[in-house]
């Protein structure tokens, strides 16, 4: 820190000390010049009270200029008192700055006096000595020179296998990642040439099911054409090579009570009556004949008989449902 710095820096100090030595004093002044004016102005009240109170009392003026000069006094007094006190705050504060300025000059003189004592020294020291000791300076500065040349080689060594090292990372990074989407990549084929496989056989399997479906409904539909088939070859043969009786149809009746009334009636003449439902409605008929002709000659018995009045009756060849 410089002389003049310091200098600064003592004054500041006095002049904020000062400061506030001034403020103190003034504030206790205004407290005492408040103090006496209350002094006063209560003087004066109880003067006014006690006209008031008795009226016919007159002011004795010699009181009056009496308290106006105690009053004046103690002004001045007071103001007196303010002055002294700046007074000697001023001569404080001159008294400080004297001692900052001599502080600061001793001390200026001391480090005069330090420098010219080492330049002394430094003028004895032989010639010899100084080169000496530039030789060990030139040294240590090489020796540092060195040692900084070595720690910069050692850094850019460090920070080489570093980058090297984070190089290798990266590239060893790169290759796991390749690899890793290669195996989802041969995972997400293999998985979709399975669900491909599947969904082949599941549709062979689909197809090879409609294929049988088919096949067992053709087949028995086949079948079914052929029992109908051979059923009415049977039939056929039953109607042209089996056991025919001859029979006189004597009516078709549209239900059963019909069929039964005209049953009772040629049952009561003596006649042998059979009854076969057809899909038009239930055949009445008499017999069987052993022959054509006799069953013939039984029709014209029963179209001439009046009591039945069945006119209409006809001869046929019928086969009983047990022998179709």
């Amino acid at each position: 820190m410089s002389m003049n710095n310091k200098q600064r820096w003592m004054g500041g100090v006095v002049l904020l000390g000062g400061g506030v030595l001034l403020a103190a004093l003034l504030l206790k002044g205004n407290e005492e010049i408040h103090q006496k004016q209350s002094v006063e102005h209560t003087a004066e009240d109880v003067q006014q009270n006690q006209s008031g109170a008795q009226p016919s009392l007159t002011v004795d003026v010699a009181t009056e200029k009496r308290l106006l000069e105690e009053q004046k006094r103690a002004r001045e007094k007071a103001v007196a008192e303010q002055e002294a006190k700046a007074a000697e705050f001023l001569r404080l504060q001159q008294q400080a700055e004297a001692a900052a300025a001599q502080k600061a000059a001793e001390e200026y003189a001391a480090r005069n006096a330090r420098r010219l004592a080492a330049q002394e020294s430094s003028d004895n020291i032989p010639p010899a000595d100084l080169t000496a000791k530039s030789k060990q300076d030139e040294n240590k500065a090489n020796t540092q020179s060195a040692k900084v040349t070595d720690a910069e080689k050692k850094l850019a060594e460090q920070q080489k296998q570093r980058q090297a090292q984070a190089e290798a990372d990266k590239k060893a990074a790169e290759a796991k990642r390749k690899a890793e989407e290669a195996k989802k990549k041969a995972d997400a084929q293999a998985k979709a040439q399975a669900q491909a496989e599947e969904e082949r056989k599941q549709a062979a399997a689909k197809k090879k099911a409609e294929a049988d479906r088919k096949a067992e409904a053709e087949k028995k539909q086949k079948a079914e054409e052929a029992r109908k088939k051979a059923e009415a070859e049977k039939a056929r043969d039953l109607l042209e090579n089996g056991d025919k009786q001859w029979m006189v149809q004597v009516a078709l009746a549209a239900n059963q009570a019909n069929a039964d009334a005209v049953a009772s009636k040629l049952r009561a003449k003596g006649y042998k009556v059979t009854k076969s439902p057809t899909s038009k409605g239930i055949r009445i008929m008499v017999g069987p004949s052993k022959d054509r002709a006799a069953a013939d000659a039984t029709r014209k018995k029963i179209t001439s008989d009046e009591s039945l009045g069945m006119k209409s009756a006809w001869v046929i060849d019928w086969v009983p449902l047990d022998q179709r």
